[in-house]
């Protein structure tokens, strides 16, 4: 049973991180396009891009599609331990 619910979590908890990726994504593409007037970085390492504009993309893209994946895997954490009655395989604790 342990080796199953293992498997479910880390479906769930995959499902739940791409989906706020995904979401994160948009709205920084919809936020930077509304503060600069201007597309998002494609390829922020590409030359024709400002160096300034893509230290900043970089920054706003990595730490807010890290915080909605963390945020909804915590969520998602959150239903199991309310459907199972316990954490999550990997969040229980005193696991290493």
């Amino acid at each position: 049973m342990a080796k199953d619910s293992s498997k479910v979590w880390s479906a769930f908890s995959l499902v739940a991180a791409l989906g706020a990726a995904a979401v994160a994504k948009k709205g920084l593409d919809t936020g930077w396009r509304a503060a600069t007037g201007k597309q998002p970085p494609e390829n922020p390492a590409d030359p024709d891009v400002d160096v300034w504009e893509a230290v900043a993309w970089a920054a706003a893209s990595g730490t807010f599609v890290a915080l909605a994946k963390m945020l909804a895997q915590r969520r998602a954490a959150n239903y199991y331990l309310r459907s199972t009655g316990h954490l999550p395989p990997g969040l229980r604790h005193g696991n290493a």
